[in-house]
């Protein structure tokens, strides 16, 4: 989603991304923010939702030893995020003050929020940030959020005049009626760095964490009379995840929230289809129930993937057809083209305009020109198929010696019969034909017949002999099995 335009700049606005708890609940060696939500780790989408809103600068806080993050944001978004290290896990409030030594001279205005919230999206980081600014007085802006089952969030206390004037955490609730309050704190938070840097360094460890609560910047204003305004924000926001049945819950959410978005864009997604972020689908593209695309995948305009298909990081060209259970990795399928039922192209392979692979045909580096055809059970192996070519079932591409990999170059026009064997690196020549059987070894010239089949002889009443001898024997095994001796 793109920056919605604001009254409010962030052009001098740093957002503080909190990314350094150690996410014991998932149980795994791999950093929590970096686990996987529709492609891309949980960390990529809070930050992208500070850049898109426009921020200044973007800091991650992370953890000690959380080596893999850093590299990460380098790869996918460049100089323009920079980390920080929490170096004790002193609670949320410590983060931010962490955060904060790193935000440089040229903004005045703090943005924090966490960064496990795959669903935050920047229209919703310039809610925050415009109500700050439509509110002179207030020294701080937060999003709130009403829900009907509040348990397990921070409920935002109110005075009688309605004032914002606490976050109290659920551990620290002290009564009934403070459990009932239905209006909760999301995490996102916009103030002037001056007073952040203050409220931040006067926070204390009195809670039931005995940890430094980004939450108590509120009751710390509210304690000077100083006004923090709330601004509602979508429940979606809420999702965070903090173990593994979340980070699918999450996954689901997002999935159904990129199908809601390709739909509005002219695509048929059928339910049950899971379409990750990176994906850019056409006009008139078809996903049938059941599909995955992964990666950085592109379908182009009038594209049909039905049920069952799986592809990643490949490019589908306009009109390709790809038939259930095909599963195309790395690769690209011309316009027109048919794939499937049951194929499978590994990668680097080349699929031309108007070409068929069919089904239980595996490709792996191999080019299909145009109106090649390759339609049943043919592994096609570092290959070059010229147009119109013809491979036929059971074909397979020799390409393997046990140490290298070697190419079979099979011409325009060329006919491969069934069960035929090419031990590369051989070439079939334009317009050749290689007869079925035959294992090539060497190369064929254009419009040669290539055959090494054994001359067939048929031998006269021989197969009555075949099955006089096959019965005896059966009969001798049978009567072995029972003890009897052999008879004759």
């Amino acid at each position: 989603m793109r920056a919605m335009s604001s009254p409010h700049r962030l052009d001098r606005t740093a957002a503080i991304v909190l990314a350094a708890g150690h996410g014991t609940r998932m149980k795994s060696a791999l950093p929590k923010v970096l686990h996987p939500v529709a492609g891309r780790p949980l960390v990529h989408y809070p930050v992208r939702a500070a850049l898109e809103a426009g921020c200044a600068e973007v800091i991650v806080v992370i953890g000690p030893g959380k080596s893999d993050i850093a590299p990460y944001l380098q790869r996918a978004f460049g100089d323009r995020v920079k980390t920080a290290i929490q170096a004790e896990p002193r609670g949320t409030g410590d983060a931010a003050s962490a955060g904060l030594a790193a935000v440089g001279d040229a903004v005045d205005t703090g943005l924090v929020f966490y960064g496990d919230v795959p669903l935050l999206v920047a229209a919703d980081v310039l809610a925050v940030a415009d109500a700050l600014a439509a509110a002179p007085a207030a020294v701080l802006a937060m999003a709130t959020c009403d829900v009907a089952s509040p348990a397990g969030y921070g409920r935002i206390l109110r005075d009688p005049s309605g004032e914002i004037r606490e976050v109290r955490e659920q551990k620290d609730l002290r009564s009934d009626d403070e459990r009932r309050v239905r209006e909760i704190n999301p995490g996102i938070f916009v103030a002037r760095l001056a007073w952040l840097r203050e409220a931040l360094g006067a926070l204390e460890p009195n809670n039931a964490q005995k940890e430094l609560y980004l939450t108590d910047i509120v009751g710390y204003g509210a304690a000077r009379g100083q006004r923090t305004v709330g601004v509602a924000v979508r429940p979606e926001v809420l999702v965070g995840v903090n173990d593994r049945q979340q980070l699918v819950d999450a996954e689901a959410m997002m999935h159904a929230q990129i199908a809601r978005k390709w739909c509005a864009l002219g695509v048929t997604v059928r339910p049950g289809a899971r379409i990750d972020d990176a994906v850019v689908l056409e006009e008139d593209v078809v996903i049938e129930t059941g599909v995955v695309l992964r990666g950085e995948t592109r379908v182009l305009r009038g594209a049909v993937v039905d049920v069952g298909a799986v592809v990643t990081s490949s490019t589908l060209g306009t009109g390709v057809l790809v038939k259930p259970y095909s599963v195309i990795t790395d690769s690209r399928v011309s316009a027109s083209a048919q794939i499937g039922p049951f194929s499978h192209l590994r990668p680097e392979s080349d699929i031309g305009e108007g070409a068929h692979v069919g089904n239980f045909v595996e490709t792996k580096k191999t080019t299909l020109g145009r109106g090649a055809k390759a339609n049943h059970l043919a592994y096609l192996g570092d290959g070059v198929v010229g147009d119109d070519a013809n491979i036929g079932a059971g074909t397979i591409f020799c390409n393997y010696d046990g140490y290298r990999k070697h190419t079979t170059t099979i011409g325009k026009g060329a006919f491969i019969g069934s069960d035929s064997q090419m031990v590369a690196p051989v070439t079939v020549g334009d317009g050749a034909y290689v007869g079925t059987g035959t294992t090539v070894t060497f190369d064929v010239p254009a419009d040669a017949l290539a055959i090494s089949r054994t001359k067939q002889e048929n031998k006269l009443g021989y197969a009555e002999r075949l099955r006089a001898r096959f019965r005896a024997a059966k009969l001798a095994d049978e009567a072995a099995k029972k003890g009897e001796p052999k008879s004759g």
